[in-house]
């Protein structure tokens, strides 16, 4: 299994990153603050006026280090990777599977299939450790009865349908499961380019970083991060990245936020609102934010579908080695991953060995 490396976050400005050796060398006005091994990396993500040198860049293209440039606030604004990499025929495939009217609603169904239960896990786990609630409840049964619904859809645009009722059924209850600072942090509706409050500048923040990490992860195994199944491909869009992240939304990136916020670790102080109304993280909290994703990563759990223990931040590349296993052949479908309660309660006959699995999701 691959092992998890870590991603170097880069947020002071006026930092300059250069090549010694084999070696990120991280300066600040010509004082040397950090030495980081090359080997030890994979990727590189930078925040506002930080600057790399041409050199280190090419090394970080050799080694399969991605380095992403972003605004101070987070908006993604540019990635530098090596030559295209991974087996041409692979990409073939999946260029087919693309133009492939079933296989492309096949895929895409698993993944917003995977989507929803995960989503409506982290309402449970709201009704399990805080009690009833209308609103969850409803979104929960609603949520079913759309998961239901998708498991025999085979029309892409149903399927995308589909996957934006549930998340608007979803995102109807988010306000409650913030249990904390009910005050400060209010989630009316889901605003993005920019956020409107600070929640959303939370989960913005975060899905830039998960889907950074798909777009990685997704290269690493030699498929092409632009082709994708539910997304439409567009020019400059990763269309597969944000396929691939969306299982993971809301079992990693907000569960994220919402344990910043209920745990009291973040605070309405620690944002910021332009005259547009744009609201933005300041750099204290932006860096609490960047240590706690970081840590998330490092937990271990059981993968649902492979049987086997992994940290949470390979499960973007163990769906992705997934997804080229499918496209070549070798699996009859792409298995989401879904949180382990899911997998032991969605079927009763499910028999323990490898393709034990939903039976919905491997048709």
């Amino acid at each position: 299994m691959k092992k998890l490396l870590n991603i170097l976050f880069v947020s002071t400005q006026g930092i300059y990153l250069r090549q010694e050796g084999e070696t990120v060398v991280v300066e600040l006005e010509r004082e040397v603050k950090l030495r980081l091994p090359i080997h030890t990396l994979s990727g590189i993500v930078c925040f506002g006026n930080v600057m790399c040198s041409p050199f280190l860049l090419g090394l970080c293209s050799e080694r399969g280090v991605h380095v992403s440039f972003l605004t101070e606030h987070g908006r993604f604004l540019a990635r530098v990777t090596g030559p295209v990499s991974g087996n041409v025929l692979l990409r073939r495939e999946q260029f087919r599977a693309v133009d492939d009217v079933i296989r492309a609603s096949s895929i895409a169904r698993n993944m917003v299939m995977g989507k929803i239960l995960n989503s409506r896990s982290v309402l449970q786990r709201r009704l399990r450790d805080h009690g009833e609630d209308a609103t969850v409840a409803n979104a929960v049964a609603r949520m079913a009865r759309v998961a239901t619904e998708l498991r025999d859809v085979t029309d892409i645009n149903v399927i995308r349908g589909l996957e934006g009722e549930a998340a608007n059924l979803y995102f109807g209850a988010f306000d409650q499961l913030i249990v904390a600072q009910k005050t400060q942090f209010v989630f009316r509706t889901r605003s993005r380019r920019p956020p409107l409050d600070p929640v959303n500048a939370l989960i913005s923040f975060l899905y830039t970083l998960l889907v950074h990490d798909c777009e990685g992860a997704l290269e690493t195994v030699g498929l092409d991060p632009q082709m994708g199944f539910l997304h439409a491909p567009r020019p400059g869009r990763p269309s597969l990245a944000l396929d691939l992240m969306e299982e993971f939304r809301a079992i990693l990136a907000d569960r994220v936020a919402l344990s910043l916020i209920n745990l009291n670790q973040i605070s309405a102080r620690d944002f910021t609102q332009s005259e547009s109304g744009a609201v933005t993280m300041k750099e204290d909290a932006r860096k609490l934010l960047l240590t706690t994703w970081q840590k998330k990563k490092q937990e271990e759990i059981t993968h649902p579908f492979l049987n086997e223990k992994i940290s949470v931040g390979l499960l973007p590349y163990t769906q992705a080695l997934l997804l080229a296993r499918h496209l070549r052949g070798d699996l009859d479908a792409y298995p989401p991953s879904l949180v382990r309660h899911i997998r032991a309660s969605a079927d009763r006959h499910l028999r323990g060995d490898l393709d034990a699995y939903p039976p919905f999701l491997l048709k």
